[in-house]
């Protein structure tokens, strides 16, 4: 049996593509800082799906985490071919305002994180010459982000890292693909202290959408027509239009807008 390892699986996206890969037969090794979210995670997805179900509690934003992840599987001896990395989170507002251990453990779980885990599962892969790995990136990596810069950075950081290694890894069966979704209704706004938008695209949706492309071998996956149009408006006018949206949501939450 094939195996989906996605990270930052309880909610949002990520649980909305576990579902993508149940309902088609692949079991679960779902990841989470939270042993209580998973389990409630595993009740739900059992109630709908038979499949086979892992969970890993650990907090993928420490340095050590994904090795000792990776060794865990590896002990159970588990076959990883999808590995998802999904699991991230932003910080909003002034770069002189936000708490530098907070900043140093998002870059972690954003950038560094999903690297060593491509990494780490990516020889196992290269042996079955059979993978697939999907990066969850941003609409935000197509320019910078002001009021929300290290994330922005963050997500353009695994962008370019997505894209660099597909072409090393084509000719060895291996699919990368990179999921650039837009705003979309998860728990990321209320963890940054602000209302989720009117317009944010459904977490069923994007998953799909990103579950096809993915089998579809597609490089960059943007889903949504208006998120497709806005990659192409130029950066510097999308520069602008999100430092004033960042700064007022900033300020609003009362995280160093001003």
């Amino acid at each position: 049996m094939e195996y989906a390892l996605i990270t930052g699986a309880t909610s949002g996206i990520g649980y909305a593509l576990a579902e993508c890969f149940a309902k088609n037969g692949v079991g679960l090794v779902l990841v989470s800082s939270s042993l209580e979210h998973l389990r409630q995670t595993k009740e739900k997805l059992e109630q709908k799906y038979d499949t086979l179900i892992e969970l890993y509690e650990k907090d993928l934003s420490m340095p050590q985490a994904a090795e000792e992840l990776y060794q865990e599987i590896k002990e159970r001896q588990t076959p990883v071919t999808f590995l998802v990395n999904n699991a991230g989170f932003g910080l909003l507002g002034a770069t002189d305002q936000i708490d530098m251990t907070q900043e140093e453990r998002m870059l972690q779980l954003n950038m560094l994180t999903p690297v060593k885990l491509v990494k780490l599962f990516l020889p196992d892969m290269e042996r079955r010459q059979r993978g697939y790995i999907l990066n969850v990136a941003s609409t935000g990596a197509f320019q910078p982000g002001p009021y929300n810069s290290t994330y922005y950075a963050s997500k353009a950081f695994l962008y370019s890292y997505s894209r660099a290694i597909r072409k090393e890894l084509k000719e060895k069966g291996i699919v990368v693909s990179t999921l650039c979704p837009g705003t979309t209704g998860t728990g990321f706004f209320a963890r940054a202290g602000v209302k989720t938008p009117f317009f944010a695209m459904k977490p069923e949706r994007v998953a799909a959408i990103a579950y096809a492309g993915l089998q579809k071998d597609r490089d960059v996956i943007v889903p949504g027509v208006l998120n497709q149009i806005l990659r192409i408006v130029p950066a510097g006018v999308k520069l602008t239009a999100v430092a004033k949206m960042k700064k007022k949501q900033a300020k609003s939450a009362g995280h160093g807008g001003m």
